[in-house]
């Protein structure tokens, strides 16, 4: 495949008109869905440069989500293993407790300011089904949100707290009954109701504006990391850290970083139980480019060509596609991709919550279990930040049921 040639803002300026990164991206939808995705993106182009929709953005950001979330030098952890130092962009410090409330707004208030009255979305592990519930909330917006069974069962605070806000929570039974299956139920009801509803995607997937849109609101996590580093530091990490299921707390954290060569990024994909199909979710590692939910991306695709089965310890990460700008770096070879299996996961998981008094969110405990893997293998003067994209209270009682504490 020709790489194209790096030049100075090229990555800023991606993706093009139609949405492609590279040749990944695009709208691959049906015809009745181009007029909403042309009114979605018109509308978004519009706030970008609306002055008052930014300013009560942000206000958003700071006074309601909390922002900027701190960045923490991880002082035990970085002694224990030796090498590196290594840092942690604290995103579940945010409200609702993950990186997904900085597009869940944006994408609620970009819903009110087009006249929607209901938000639509898939989750996985919960994290965006409430963030999205949550702003639905506060723009007066009805919810509705699709959840894969699997995930029903392994992430039911998460169900709760979406319907104590007001929220319905649709079960998906149909497939695999993960999150791919809750983005196709959630695609079909979308497709009903699309006049008065607006689709609030969770990542960086899916038919162009949202891959863009979605990283755009998500970009404040790298912007904030970039200023903060330099303060304390007085340099840029050698590398960034970041799970990928989706990948937008990965290109959330990356975005700000891409121009800055020196700066290693790396995403960690989940090797699951094993490297057989339906066992895990590498998709950027074992996956082939083809297209899934109104995308041109890598996708995990069985003898068939249809999505494989997918498995991850982190719900949020069972998706057997990624996002297109993912991709295209893959491609480009700006980011590496790397894998880390469920055990890895698990034992990062106990390892953070013991040694620092931090309990991640079993997708971020992926970055973490690389980072540990990594920084032994670095000199002292170097620097990891890795991306903590959420906390792992949803994830107790399902840790307790793997670990047997309560029997």
């Amino acid at each position: 495949m020709k790489k194209i040639k790096l030049q100075k803002k090229h990555y800023q300026n991606l993706p093009n008109k139609a949405g492609f990164f590279g040749e990944y991206g695009g709208q691959f939808v049906p015809p009745q869905l181009k007029k909403a995705l042309e009114e979605v993106t018109a509308a978004y182009e519009i706030a970008k440069r609306d002055p008052d929709f930014q300013k009560e953005y942000q206000t958003l950001l700071t006074d309601y989500v909390g922002r900027p979330s701190p960045l923490f030098f991880a002082k035990n952890l970085t002694e224990k293993l030796g090498g590196a130092k290594i840092y942690l962009k604290r995103e579940d410090l945010n409200h609702t407790g993950a990186h997904k409330i900085n597009h869940c707004l944006g994408e609620a208030l970009l819903a009110k300011k087009m006249g929607k009255k209901k938000l639509i979305a898939e989750t996985g592990a919960g994290q965006h089904g409430v963030a999205l519930a949550t702003a639905a909330t506060l723009m007066g917006l009805e919810c509705e949100i699709h959840m894969g069974e699997i995930d029903v069962v392994k992430q039911y605070p998460n169900v709760l707290r979406m319907q104590l806000l007001g929220a319905k929570v649709i079960t998906v039974k149909s497939g695999g009954r993960c999150l791919k299956d809750a983005v196709d139920s959630a695609f079909a009801a979308y497709l009903n109701d699309y006049k008065n509803t607006f689709f609030g995607i969770g990542s960086i997937v899916g038919p162009h504006p949202y891959p863009m849109m979605v990283r755009d609101f998500q970009s404040v996590v790298g912007k904030e990391a970039h200023k903060q580093i330099l303060l304390k530091e007085n340099k840029l990490p050698d590398y960034l850290v970041a799970c990928v299921g989706g990948g937008s707390n990965a290109m959330g954290l990356f975005h700000a970083f891409l121009n800055d060569k020196q700066v290693q990024m790396i995403g960690v994909e989940p090797a699951g139980k094993s490297f057989k199909p339906g066992d895990h979710a590498a998709t950027l590692t074992l996956g082939k480019p083809g297209t899934l939910h109104g995308m041109f991306t890598y996708l995990l695709q069985d003898k068939k060509g249809k999505p494989s089965r997918v498995h991850s310890i982190a719900s949020g990460l069972d998706y057997p596609g990624v996002g297109p700008q993912h991709a295209y770096l893959k491609d480009q070879t700006r980011a590496k991709y790397v894998t880390i299996n469920d055990k890895e996961a698990l034992e990062a998981f106990l390892f953070l919550s013991k040694i620092e008094g931090i309990i991640p969110a079993l997708e971020s405990a992926h970055a973490i279990a690389y980072a540990m893997k990594l920084a032994p293998t670095l000199a002292k003067n170097k620097v990891i930040l890795v991306n903590l994209s959420g906390r792992g209270d949803k994830d107790l009682d399902y840790v307790g049921k793997l670990l047997k504490i309560n029997e």
